[in-house]
């Protein structure tokens, strides 16, 4: 279902968003605002990268604050790679991925 959810372009965009947004999340509107998606199209994604249990948010006053799940995401990526190299992924530079170190780049954005 994940691989499902990441399949369509505007998707894959929200996700690497809230990828690059790091453990503390993005609220809805800066999500929409960056990619420019009307909030009822961007509603649907998020819900679909929910159900595939890639995202989650939480409630902030009146915002919406949505999260990547890091550990479905590595648990993904460590399917993909599981053959890689002959069995052995290390070898193949895959690695999972920390969001307890984000760094910014200049525009504020924060990259694994």
């Amino acid at each position: 279902m994940a691989l499902a959810a990441l399949a369509q372009d505007s998707r894959l965009e929200v996700f690497r968003l809230l990828v690059r947004a790091g453990p503390d999340g993005v609220p809805a509107g800066h999500i929409a605002e960056r990619l420019g998606l009307p909030s009822a199209t961007l509603s649907f994604h998020l819900n679909q990268l929910r159900q595939a249990g890639l995202a989650s948010f939480r409630r902030e006053g009146r915002s919406l604050i949505y999260m990547a799940h890091y550990a479905a995401m590595n648990a993904l990526l460590g399917f993909l790679t599981e053959n890689c190299c002959q069995g052995d992924p290390v070898g193949c530079g895959a690695g999972a991925c920390d969001p307890s170190s984000p760094t910014r780049d200049s525009k504020g954005d924060h990259h694994q």
